[in-house]
């Protein structure tokens, strides 16, 4: 709140408790206004629980829980019944992007994006007690890039990391034998953006550009903690995977600068380890035991009920070459 909201240390404190006390007396209150409830809001500027009501004689009972009691013309269940009629009808996409009950005005506020249109007036046609909120920005989904978290293209594969390059421009790091098959990719939540950049065999990297700023990148690891940094371990150390297919999975790091041929070609100076992989998992992210990023699933062998191999393309090549910083936590 300080930080935030421009309060002193002492105005914070006072301002914490006033929330707690209208917290614990918003029900009680709402319960003493009875059919002349319009509405319950905390004022910032008095820290008191402000209760909207549609006649005086309710007043007294509301003071005695504790709140403060307003009276206005509209009752909630009158703007209740407005609100459920609009739930019912179709909005113009996009121009209006929603609808709610503002308490402190005693109002339904529509949210439009432009100006007035013959669309959003017949939209709102015959309600009462709406008020139309015009040139309102635009709004959008949002969703966290996760380590871990399933993508898609032309097949499935595992988000590995999160970086940025010196523009600010964001990208998803996975592996190459995914990028390579080119295209638009999404996640569960909607598309991502395209790959913009891709090396397999030789290597096993690529990156994804994300376009849509609905996804917000992170530092988190599906099933694990978000990471730190990007030293790396030891050969010996624990390591850990997660993956859209089997999730968080551990092992240790047994050899790096290993060579792994598969049928399309060679991949030169990966990690070998023992932590088990299965289809759906590659590009997915390593990390250590002290929560630094080690290298994207590549391929390997086995399988999660037997146990398995698998070898990952370590992290620090693909943001030199690329020229990203990593998106590091806490």
């Amino acid at each position: 709140m300080v930080e935030q909201f421009g309060l002193t240390t002492k105005q914070a404190k006072a301002r914490i408790l006033g929330e707690c006390r209208a917290s614990e007396i918003r029900e009680a209150a709402i319960a003493a206004a009875g059919d002349a409830f319009a509405g319950a809001y905390f004022d910032s500027t008095t820290n008191q629980l402000v209760v909207a009501v549609t006649s005086t004689a309710v007043f007294d009972a509301v003071r005695a829980t504790g709140a403060v009691p307003v009276l206005v013309s509209t009752s909630y269940a009158e703007l209740e019944h407005s609100l459920h009629v609009l739930d019912t009808r179709t909005a113009p996409p996009p121009t209006v992007t929603g609808w709610r009950i503002v308490e402190d005005e005693n109002t339904i506020v529509v949210d439009v994006v432009g100006g007035p249109t013959q669309n959003v007036k017949t939209f709102v046609a015959g309600i009462a007690h709406v008020t139309v909120h015009y040139n309102q920005p635009p709004v959008e989904t949002t969703a966290d890039l996760v380590g871990g978290m399933p993508i898609f293209g032309s097949a499935r594969c595992s988000l590995g990391f999160t970086a940025r390059n010196a523009a600010g421009v964001v990208y998803v790091i996975t592996a190459g034998h995914c990028t390579n098959l080119g295209g638009t990719w999404s996640g569960p939540a909607g598309p991502i953006g395209p790959v913009a950049g891709t090396s397999f065999p030789t290597n096993d990297y690529g990156r994804i550009q994300r376009t849509n700023t609905a996804w917000v990148p992170t530092s988190k690891i599906q099933g694990g903690s978000s990471v730190l940094g990007k030293t790396v371990a030891a050969a010996g150390t624990t390591v850990c995977r997660s993956g859209s297919t089997t999730g968080f999975k551990c092992g240790t790091i047994q050899a790096m600068n290993q060579t792994v041929c598969y049928s399309q070609g060679c991949v030169y100076q990966m990690t070998r380890t023992n932590v088990c992989g299965e289809p759906g998992d590659s590009g997915g992210p390593y990390v250590s035991s002290t929560r630094q990023a080690q290298g994207i699933l590549s391929g390997g062998n086995g399988n999660c009920t037997s146990g398995g191999t698998t070898f990952f393309q370590p992290i620090n090549e693909v943001l030199s070459v690329y020229g990203l910083t990593l998106v590091i936590g806490p």
